[in-house]
Order: C-alpha cells, then structure tokens, then sequence
C-alpha cells in the first residue's frame, strides 16, 4: 500500500536543463503559451521582456559559437537573465494558480508548465532499522490510535523466549544493548480504548 503524503497546493513544475538549446526550447514554449493568454492577462515577467530576453540569448549563443573573445562570457550572462526571469515567471503562474486552487491545474498548464507529481512513500507497516550506534536498533509500528500504549518484546533465540521492552505512548522505540551480528526478533501490542490488543507478528533484524 502506498500513501500519497497531502499537499493542498497544486505546484507548478519548472526543471531548467543547462543545455542553452534546451533552455531556449522551453522559453520559447512558455511565451508563447503566455501570449494572449487570459489565465494571465497581466504577466510577470511581461511577454515583451520575455521575448527580448529569449532572442537576447539566441544571439549570444550564436556569438558564443564563433569562439570571438568575450563572446562566451556574455553568453552566459544572457543566460542568467533569462533563468532569472523564468524563475519569476514560475513564482507569478504559481501565486496566479494560488488564487483559484479548483482551477489551479488548467491555469499551470495553459502557462506553458508542467505540474509538480506528490511524492508518495511506502508504508512500511511494523519494521525495524539499524542505528547509528551498535547494537542499537529502532523498531516501529502503525499508530493504534490517537491516545494508545504500546508494549515491545524482543528475542534472540527464534521466538522460543520472549523479553519485555519498556512500554511506551509512542509507535516506536529504539532498543540499545543488543548483541551484535545476532538476529534478533520483535513484536509489540496496542492498548486502546476498547481493550489490549494480541501481539503482532514477528520480525526480524540482524543487528550489527
């Protein structure tokens, strides 16, 4: 199961590559999605700024490839004037976006950017992980509830023998002193409201 962590704002997406041809390919998109737009009838950057910049780096570039003295170094400027500017230009479609978050993914897109994915992560149930500190690991598990105990054992011979943990109001605890290069196993129960629990499942960890 995964679970998609919330993100309330829809995000817009502007990942510049450092080739300059790219660069200029991805600018040209944006002004021209951004002319005559009415998703954005007052743009900032302006069109015509963006514009001039856009052709201004166009030159450069061209410049830059006849190896003429200095040509290289105001390439570069040029570029960074226009990473600049896209970068305010992504500021101004996000605030705009902001400001009408049931339309905010059209408004992103006709702008000429892409959407932001959530992240997601793995939930990985009841586990274990080393630490930093030999012989200590932290093991966690689901949260019962909002107001829950948890009660941890653990055991180095296979579940044949079980060892109590400290309890704890958290759904983790890190167990030091172990033995280390030794497979050691946990489990745990919850107390609720209704009642304690039965003990999980045990899992296993080779402690180093």
């Amino acid at each position: 199961m995964t679970i998609s962590i919330k993100n309330p704002r829809t995000l817009v997406a502007l990942k510049l590559p450092r080739k300059i041809g790219d660069l200029i390919n991805i600018a040209q998109v944006i002004v021209k999605a951004m002319t005559g737009n009415s998703n954005f009838p007052n743009p900032q950057p302006t069109v015509a700024v963006m514009t001039a910049a856009v052709t201004d780096l166009v030159t450069a570039e061209n410049a830059a490839k006849t190896r003429t003295t200095g040509a290289a170094a105001l390439r570069n400027a040029k570029k960074a004037t226009l990473v600049t500017l896209l970068e305010a230009w992504r500021t101004f479609v996000q605030s705009t976006a902001d400001a009408n978050p049931e339309n905010a993914a059209d408004i992103i897109q006709s702008g000429g950017a892409t959407i932001r994915k959530n992240p997601v992560r793995k939930n990985l149930g009841f586990h274990a992980k080393l630490t930093t500190v030999p012989g200590a690991v932290k093991v966690v598990a689901p949260a019962a509830a909002h107001r829950a105990s948890y009660d941890w054992q653990s055991s180095i011979d296979g579940g044949k023998t079980w060892v109590d943990l400290p309890q704890t109001l958290q759904a983790k605890m890190t167990v030091t002193g172990l033995p280390t290069m030794t497979t050691v196993q946990f489990r745990y129960r919850a107390t609720v409201k209704t009642g304690e629990g039965a003990w999980s499942q045990p899992i296993s960890i080779l402690v180093m």
